[in-house]
């Protein structure tokens, strides 16, 4: 009953709900971003969901796009707003997902949805993260997110997939909203984005 109906009830619902409670602060952050990003307040980008079919992420955008000489994007340690640094660690930037979980493309716990460059080199065994709505956080995210490996990340995900209960997204919550305010497993490190994925590591 919960995989089937309860969980996307309770998605929809408490999505709703905390857009409503937190729309001052939505408002507030777009206002910001847009200044510190020539008005361009939210990051989207195309990501795989369930069963893999793809659809538009958004995320509050914590870089400019300032460029060098030849065309190309600075660094992210070069790109990052001051604003956007704040936003990245305190894990505000994932607000504008609770909109894609509204629609029904997401959920609030589950694997975490990766590039679409990815697609090909999963083996059957990580596909299977595809079998359910991707997360705003998720069983990977509680154990170690930018710390563990793609190996271990794609093991939890599939844990996930053939384990997840009510009690357990109960768990994930809890302990999100832990790491959330201790501020832990935040990469706000030189090199902001996670090592590329090619199969293999």
């Amino acid at each position: 009953m919960y995989k089937f109906f309860i969980k996307r009830s309770l998605d929809f619902s408490v999505s709703l709900l905390l857009l409503i409670f937190i729309s001052p602060v939505f408002i507030l952050l777009i206002l910001f971003l847009a200044a510190a990003n020539w008005g361009k307040p939210f990051f989207v980008q195309r990501r795989p969901g369930k069963n893999e079919k793809i659809f538009s992420i958004i995320k509050f955008k914590t870089m400019n796009d300032r460029k060098d000489a030849q065309g190309n994007l600075l660094p992210d340690k070069d790109r990052i707003t001051k604003v956007g640094a704040f936003v990245r660690k305190t894990s505000l930037d994932e607000i504008p997902q609770l909109i894609n979980v509204l629609l029904g493309e997401m959920s609030l716990i589950g694997p975490r949805p990766l590039i679409i460059e990815y697609l090909p080199v999963y083996n059957d065994v990580q596909k299977t993260r595809h079998n359910v709505r991707p997360g705003i956080t998720g069983w990977a995210q509680v154990n170690g997110r930018n710390s563990i490996t793609w190996k271990k990340k794609f093991e939890y995900d599939v844990w996930y997939v053939e384990n997840y209960s009510f009690l357990l997204d109960l768990k994930i919550i809890g302990l999100t909203l832990k790491k959330v305010i201790q501020k832990e497993d935040v990469n706000l490190s030189n090199d902001l984005t996670s090592e590329y994925f090619d199969g293999t590591n």
